[in-house]
């Protein structure tokens, strides 16, 4: 009886030894997936939780909430919905739903995100529709948002990347042009139902993300305010400030953690729009494209992060040659600016950090979106034949899946990121 008491004193003791030990590696093991603090500023630089500087650097997951024209090679059909409305004349609505179910699911995959991470990335900037957050019909689904931005979070979570949720198309249009989804002008700022709603999402997500350091925080609304309406930007610009101020106070009532991003007018150009500074955990934005590299450039910025002790973010710039980019890069990094270039990943496009083929007929698509749709008669007139745009659409989802993308080293070696051979 001793002898089965030691014994079995002997097995509780390893059992729980090794339980304990199996808690502890779990322990460790939820330590090491899940070391990202949240980001504040502090002056004119961020810093982690621990106080150490971080320079941001990274890419735009730009297409993949927000499809852009020039990405599916569309010309004037340029718009998500003039997109979506293109894709039904030639398809119909079946076959388009399982697009954009594909695309949803193949474009930005948890290889992707891998990938990026491997080769130096330390964040991405993450476009959206606000439709997203709707029960409007987007894309093919309704109130999708959280799914793909849960979907994204958890795969950044994995890899140690940050995330900025950065709203590209806000209700009503912010900018005016094809890249806010908009009708031709920038009605948020003359929409109250347009801001309540523009409002409440930007709470709803910081309801649900306010404890996520994953997030690196929220970026308010893309590229504000086209060149177009200069006549009346003065006004624009109070009416954007005072936007800003109110989703500010709201957020912060439920969120007082995460960064928020502030884009100047003009496409985001302009730091006028800023009155006063109301928020002291706020990271200032630009966006700037097509110029000679120069400080003169950026100097602008530069002297209102100083003036003001806040911390600037350039949110896009590239689209451009390999050495415009390394040219302007190197820039930026002297300057110990924050930077992020625009896009990760582009169909048959050297202007990105990935690329993907251009499926065989895919030309079909794009010289229907040339052609005359005024009418019904045009249409069916010009739609080529279905079967073989249904295979370029397949082979598109296929071909836009990571395994089957390739890098374009010299756009990725002149953002310093690493080439993996």
């Amino acid at each position: 009886m001793k002898h089965y008491l030691i014994t079995l004193a002997a097995i509780l003791l390893i059992t729980i030894s090794y339980s304990c030990k199996e808690k502890t590696a779990k322990t460790l093991e939820e330590k090491s997936t899940n070391t990202l603090s949240f980001i504040k500023t502090n002056g004119t630089k961020l810093v982690d939780g621990q106080g150490t500087e971080i320079i941001l650097k990274g890419t735009n997951l730009g297409n993949w909430l927000v499809p852009e024209g020039y990405m599916f090679k569309m010309e004037q059909v340029n718009a998500p919905r003039k997109i979506d409305e293109l894709l039904y004349e030639l398809v119909g609505p079946d076959s388009l739903q399982v697009f954009w179910n594909g695309f949803l699911k193949n474009y930005i995959t948890h290889d992707d995100i891998r990938y990026l991470k491997s080769i130096g990335v330390n964040h991405i900037r993450l476009p959206f529709h606000y439709k997203m957050f709707t029960d409007d019909l987007y894309m093919g689904q309704r109130n999708a948002g959280f799914k793909y931005v849960d979907k994204l979070i958890d795969w950044c979570r994995e890899e140690q990347l940050y995330v900025l949720l950065d709203m590209h198309c806000a209700p009503g249009g912010q900018t005016g042009d094809n890249i806010d989804d908009s009708y031709g002008y920038p009605y948020l700022f003359k929409s109250k139902s347009s801001q309540d709603l523009m409002t409440k999402i930007w709470v709803d997500i910081a309801k649900k993300y306010k404890d996520e350091p994953v997030i690196i925080g929220y970026d308010i609304v893309n590229e504000p305010i086209a060149h177009y309406f200069n006549d009346e930007l003065d006004q624009l610009n109070h009416q954007l400030y005072l936007l800003y101020n109110r989703i500010i106070k709201e957020v912060r009532e439920v969120d007082k953690e995460h960064m928020i991003f502030l884009n100047g007018s003009n496409w985001s150009g302009n730091f006028d729009v800023f009155e006063e500074l109301v928020d002291d955990n706020v990271v200032y934005e630009f966006h700037k494209y097509w110029f000679d590299v120069n400080q003169e450039a950026i100097q602008s910025y530069i002297d209102f992060s100083e003036k003001h002790k806040v911390p600037i973010y350039i949110g896009e710039t590239g689209e451009n040659t390999d050495e415009w980019v390394n040219d302007f890069r190197i820039l930026l990094d002297k300057n110990a600016v924050n930077w992020c270039f625009w896009p990760y990943k582009k169909m048959n496009n050297p202007r990105g950090i990935m690329n993907f083929n251009e499926p065989e007929d895919y030309h079909l698509i794009t010289e229907y979106a040339k052609s005359d749709r005024s009418t019904y008669a045009k249409v069916r007139e010009n739609r080529p034949d279905i079967l073989k745009v249904q295979k370029a659409l397949n082979q598109y989802l296929e071909n836009s899946l990571y395994k089957n993308n390739f890098v374009n080293k010299g756009y990725t070696k002149a953002l310093n990121f690493k080439i993996e051979e």
